[in-house]
């Protein structure tokens, strides 16, 4: 490795590029043209030849790494330092303060004591950064050369996902899922969300842009529980959401345009990427607080010099070396989660007194405290009404619950294959609560007679139509006893609790990084003028990408990587799928219920027969005079209306 580049110095000595590599460029700041100055791929050119080897501008076999949270991105960020920075797996070490790694992907129990998930992963196939690693790592069940996205595809490939009771209500009865029962100036809304620069979503509220009317509509009940988006969250977030996932939209009522795992996310990501490294010699400290950094800013070229530390009870400081690097996860989402069982509740009350002030939180707020490049964690952390809600995690022996489970499945919940294809919303639950079964066993040692379910709702803080509490005051009993009420199987709520283990999870941040935010308030990946530190998570800036995801926090630190090392690769901005002009036809029309849009007609007597007849979306059973109903067509009329008007 060290002799190869040798060979290039020349070349890349005579190179302006090499030494000034955009590591993340911006497609929705870039017009895609060829030019002689252009040797890099447009900013979301996917495909192969983004797989080219990084090669580094030095060697870096002796240079230490520390990571601080070994979540999906700090996990990430020890995969990219081995694969493209070629480090020395001995040299990457893990500060972890619980005492298992993972961060937010959890999974653990057992059927006795009961099984728990905080929460689980709603998959997409564009996640470009997240696949780019997993098709790397070896599959957790399949033997070798296979890896975790060969099996991930062998499964859904062979097992399509989709629902057959997304909504329910009135006891139980199946809802109609199949509109989105937009009005037409909700729709031009959602147009016009599109078309408004980021730049101009600073601080707005959801609630502040759509009507009431959106708000009570189908779609955003699809949209909120799909996404656990809240009415006071972020436009801008909502914003980038429908451009990462406009392609998916035709599926969001049926959740047919999801993929995903076999097993629970922790097994299914952090096993096999954690065992991947280990192998490799990376090293995870587990149990050791890191409550600050030690930053030397005397000069242009700022860097982390040490990292203070409680380990065992002792204060401690690691020094960094000048080229050390050291990567750090800011916030947490899952801090200071509360439990609950089926005869405790996780929370007598919600204090907002002491949010934020969790040890998950204290090392973000004292870095911002030294300088405002930091953002401002207080953005994220200081409402916890606001930010806040609960997971239920069932494990079931067969049971009236069960056997009603079975109605609204696709598929025999033992069977391995697709059970609900998603969360099943109850509409008329005063928690807006909803529950799903995946895939069984939702675990690898699972016994084949159990079930896990998750539940969770939004509207927590209000009490329930049976229990007449709120949801964090309830016990596990009284929580199972809710959700049967509204499955109208209340009757047998004994024979359920029998055989139903609950724990219960009151995460006080789950949606924070949900909140309004503005330029600043979250940092960059690479703080400006320092050369060894990286932020990575859920709470830094990216151009176009979202928050809540895997990928997301796998795109951080693949950005954290390559920025610091400067290799001569970029990491490709999300898919192009928004620019596609059959996605950008297929959602006019989807937004609109399936009526036509404005040419649709024109457009199908012109492309008939030609080789670009299928960028329309399928006509179904609408006829072409049906177009004079569409809104567009009335917009339009009224415009030409207005012309005439002022011609006279």
């Amino acid at each position: 490795m060290s002799t190869i580049p040798k060979k290039f110095d020349k070349f890349l000595a005579a190179s302006s590029v090499s030494k000034n590599i955009n590591h993340q460029p911006d497609s929705s700041k870039e017009t895609p043209r060829n030019t002689p100055e252009k040797s890099y791929p447009f900013s979301d050119q996917i495909g192969n030849y983004q797989r080219n080897k990084g090669i580094p501008t030095k060697s870096y076999k002796d240079n230490k790494v520390y990571i601080i949270g070994s979540g999906i991105a700090g996990l990430s960020a020890a995969y990219y330092f081995i694969r493209d920075g070629h480090f020395t797996p001995e040299n990457i070490h893990f500060i972890e303060q619980l005492a298992v790694e993972g961060g937010s992907l959890d999974g653990a129990g057992n059927a006795k004591d009961g099984y728990i998930i905080r929460g689980g992963r709603e998959m997409d196939c564009t996640y470009e950064n997240l696949w780019d690693m997993f098709q790397d790592i070896p599959a957790l069940e399949l033997p070798a050369p296979y890896s975790v996205l060969d099996e991930y595809r062998l499964v859904n490939d062979n097992d399509s996902n989709y629902s057959i009771a997304r909504l329910i209500h009135n006891k139980g009865t199946v809802q109609d899922f199949s509109k989105f029962g937009l009005k037409k100036k909700d729709q031009l809304a959602i147009i016009k969300l599109l078309l408004k620069k980021k730049e101009e979503l600073d601080d707005i509220k959801i609630e502040d842009y759509f009507s009431e009317a959106f708000l009570a509509s189908n779609f955003w009940t699809f949209w909120r529980t799909m996404f656990a988006f809240e009415n006071w969250h972020s436009l801008l977030e909502f914003k980038l959401y429908m451009h990462r996932f406009l392609h998916a939209i035709d599926g969001l009522n049926d959740l047919s345009s999801l993929v995903f795992p076999k097993y629970n996310q922790f097994d299914t990501f952090v096993t096999p990427l954690g065992r991947w490294l280990k192998e490799k010699g990376v090293t995870i400290q587990l149990n050791t607080l890191v409550e600050d950094l030690i930053l030397d800013t005397s000069n242009e070229n700022k860097s982390v010099t040490g990292i203070k530390a409680t380990q065992n009870g002792q204060d401690i400081i690691i020094p960094i070396k000048d080229d050390d690097y050291v990567i750090v996860t800011t916030g947490s989402m899952t801090e200071d989660t509360s439990y609950g069982t089926n005869t405790t509740a996780p929370v007598l009350t919600i204090d907002n007194s002491n949010s934020g002030k969790s040890p998950g939180w204290q090392l973000w707020k004292n870095l911002a405290a030294k300088s405002p490049i930091f953002g401002k964690p207080e953005k994220f952390c200081s409402n916890i009404n606001q930010s806040s809600w609960e997971s239920v995690t069932l494990t079931c022996k067969p049971s009236a619950f069960v056997e009603k489970l079975k109605e609204y499945a696709v598929n025999d919940p033992y069977s391995g294959k697709t059970v609900t294809g998603g969360i099943i919303t109850i509409t008329d639950s005063n928690w807006l609560m909803s529950f799903t079964c995946n895939r069984q066993p939702h675990f690898p040692t699972q016994p084949d007679d159990i079930l896990v379910i998750w539940v969770y709702s939004l509207f927590m803080d209000k009490e329930g139509n049976y229990t007449k509490k709120t949801m964090p005051m309830c016990t596990g009993n009284e929580i199972l006893a809710e959700l049967c009420y509204h499955l109208g199987i209340e009757e047998q709520l004994d024979n359920v609790i029998e055989n139903t283990i609950v724990r219960t999870a009151f995460m006080p941040y789950i949606t924070s990084m949900f909140m309004p935010r503005a330029k600043g308030d979250r940092p960059t990946v690479v703080p400006e003028g320092y050369t060894n530190l990286g932020l990575v998570g859920q709470f830094v800036e990216t151009n176009n990408d979202v928050v809540f995801t895997m990928e997301s926090s796998v795109r951080t630190a693949r950005i954290a990587v390559y920025e610091l090392l400067n290799l001569n690769k970029q990491v490709p901005d999300i898919n192009p799928l928004q620019y596609d002009i059959r996605h950008l036809l297929k959602a006019t029309k989807t937004l609109n219920d399936d009526q036509p849009f404005l040419g649709e007609a024109l457009l199908r007597k012109v492309l008939k027969g030609s080789y670009f007849e299928h960028i329309l979306p399928p006509n179904a059973d609408h006829q072409e005079d049906h177009e004079k109903e569409s809104f567009f067509v009335e917009q339009f009329g009224k415009f030409k209306e207005w012309v005439s008007h002022i011609k006279d």
